[in-house]
């Protein structure tokens, strides 16, 4: 048997540790990478009450209530299947709730290892006093506390939702007697404020401006109690409390923005969901457009990216 000489030996074992810490790196560089995690905490206006939406492709998502809900959740996951992305997509979600009640009751739920997580309290801010801002802070900071000692880097975005129709024109309503917009105006102050409170939260999703500004623009129909014009929408459901699809279409197009930084637009006017809730095409592309003006006016980042869309499955 030949013996390697020493320079040999010396040259085999650098060959050898070169090729290995070659591989190494290529395993590395190859070993697939876990998609990102989202979960979706909220109430109705994230379930999608009143519409198609509640039930859009439940087996899409993981509804950790086990109710078989798809709502805002799958339609956002629709948009990121569209643009090339994959997320593992979560929701746990409760009518007519606030965050405190998910602290409370959904701790050991929701209380995980999170990536993301996309969340909104109750529509009036508080159930028992409308427009009072106080627990919702309170509570958006124990429910920020609880994610953020799960995972550090959770990155919490907050959904300031919609006037609601039924608390504007009815003499009833909280907000009787000033302008539609304002409700939303209000609720955004409060979730700014909210965000304020925790280091762990992120961004505020401005949805319920994203309503005004397409009502402002002619695309939807400011008042439903007098009927909807002719050539716009309706954002309200018949309630004219909840939202209707284009409303919560409108929703998930915000937090798809908005989270993934892409341009909305780009999922352009044949796209599938809308065509799978009965929008028309020009229809989709409207409220596509709308998300894409107010993300771009109020999101104070980086520009939002177009995409080239890709196939939803079947």
């Amino acid at each position: 048997m030949k013996i390697l000489s020493h320079s040999s030996r010396l040259r085999f074992l650098a060959l050898t540790f070169a090729s290995s810490t070659l591989l190494s790196d290529l395993c590395a560089q190859t070993a697939p990478t876990a998609p990102p995690t989202v979960v979706f905490i909220g109430n109705s206006f994230m379930f999608g009450a009143g519409s198609a939406v509640r039930f859009f492709r439940p087996s899409s998502v993981t509804d950790l209530n086990g109710e078989g809900i798809g709502g805002v959740p799958a339609l956002f996951k629709a948009f990121a299947i569209q643009a090339g992305r994959d997320y593992v997509v979560s929701l746990e979600t409760s009518g007519g709730k606030n965050f405190d009640w998910h602290v409370e009751n959904k701790a050991a739920v929701i209380g995980r290892a999170w990536d993301f997580v996309v969340t909104q309290g109750y529509s009036t801010l508080d159930q028992k006093k409308p427009g009072d801002p106080a627990l919702l802070i309170r509570s958006a900071k124990q429910l920020a506390d609880l994610l953020h000692a799960k995972n550090p880097k959770v990155d919490i975005r907050l959904v300031a939702t919609w006037s609601r129709a039924d608390q504007v024109y009815p003499e009833k309503g909280a907000w009787h007697g000033k302008p539609i917009a304002q409700m939303a105006l209000d609720v955004r102050v409060a979730y700014n404020l909210a965000a304020a409170g925790s280091p762990a939260i992120r961004a505020v999703i401005p949805v319920g401006e994203a309503w005004n500004r397409a009502m402002k623009t002619g695309v939807a129909d400011p008042n439903p109690y007098d009927g909807i014009s002719a050539g716009q929408i309706d954002l309200w459901t018949h309630d004219h409390y909840h939202a209707s699809s284009y409303g919560y279409y409108l929703e998930a197009l915000m937090i798809f923005g908005d989270l993934t930084g892409l341009d909305p637009r780009s999922l352009g006017k044949n796209e599938r969901a809308a065509l799978e809730l009965g929008l028309s095409a020009n229809q989709a592309a409207a409220l596509q457009q709308v998300a894409f003006d107010e993300l771009s006016a109020t999101r104070g980042r980086a520009p939002l990216q177009p995409f080239k869309p890709v196939a939803l499955p079947r």
